[in-house]
């Protein structure tokens, strides 16, 4: 787990940026997994900026809102096209998001993981942390080898929302969402996490132990992930000195 921290969370995210280009110059029909949520909106913003070929990219979401259609304001559905699809020359037989509206849940969730592994599994996840630690809508004590499945959210979850939908009884009680297992068979995962608010579930995923109460710290066991922080996301880890000197003295070969 590589931990780089920068001055504010523009900064962070022209650097995570910078190695999903990468990603896709080294491979242009890379596989996405994509988040939602207002943390990722800068990141997209900086990738629409960077002009990058996306006509052989496939993109699979982490999760949508149960009872929500596509067109509703606040679906993932309506995220992605508004922020990141239209702006884009992406095919749109490529982009795979969860269906809220899907009569047989558990049904469409087998067939979601299916559609994961016929496109060659996830090449780069892109993940956002709650306040609780929960990673897609994995939400504490979920288990750590999950696949994609039906979720009930937290109370906290569904205030941390409520922002969204302007109250928190307009928020949904349930979720599709990617498992932990899923997300974790990603071949590189990218984090990013900003804001004093996020401070106690960073810490508690990179430095706590490995435990479910915080799916996060799951990434520990992940052979490449690069967490992206601001200094205030930063605030609560014990090795920040360690961190900045890593990144600051990195091979050139891994220079993004």
């Amino acid at each position: 787990m590589e931990i780089i921290i920068q001055p504010t969370p523009e900064v962070a995210t022209s650097v995570a940026a910078r190695v999903i280009a990468r990603q896709l110059r080294d491979k242009p029909d890379s596989v996405l997994g994509l988040a939602t949520g207002s943390t990722p909106l800068l990141l997209y913003r900086a990738l629409i900026g960077l002009k990058l070929e996306w006509g052989q990219v496939t993109t699979f979401n982490l999760d949508e809102y149960v009872g929500l259609a596509p067109d509703h304001p606040q679906s993932y559905h309506s995220f992605m096209r508004e922020n990141l699809f239209r702006h884009l020359k992406i095919d749109p037989e490529n982009i795979h998001i969860p269906d809220g509206m899907a009569k047989d849940v558990p049904k469409f969730c087998a067939r979601y993981e299916k559609e994961i592994k016929k496109a060659g599994g996830i090449d780069l996840q892109v993940l956002g942390v709650g306040t609780d630690g929960h990673i897609g809508f994995n939400e504490p004590t979920s288990s750590l080898a999950s696949r994609t499945r039906i979720k009930t959210l937290t109370q906290q979850t569904r205030r941390d929302n409520s922002r969204f939908f302007g109250s928190e009884g307009a928020v949904p009680y349930h979720v599709i969402t990617m498992g932990i297992g899923t997300i974790m068979d990603a071949k590189q995962i990218v984090l990013l996490a900003f804001g004093e608010q996020k401070a106690k579930a960073v810490a508690q995923a990179v430095e706590g132990p490995l435990t479910a109460i915080c799916p996060a710290s799951i990434l520990q066991l992940h052979p490449t992930v690069k967490v992206f922080l601001d200094e205030a996301a930063a605030s609560q880890l014990q090795r920040t000195e360690y961190y900045r000197w890593v990144f600051s003295n990195k091979p050139e070969w891994q220079r993004d």
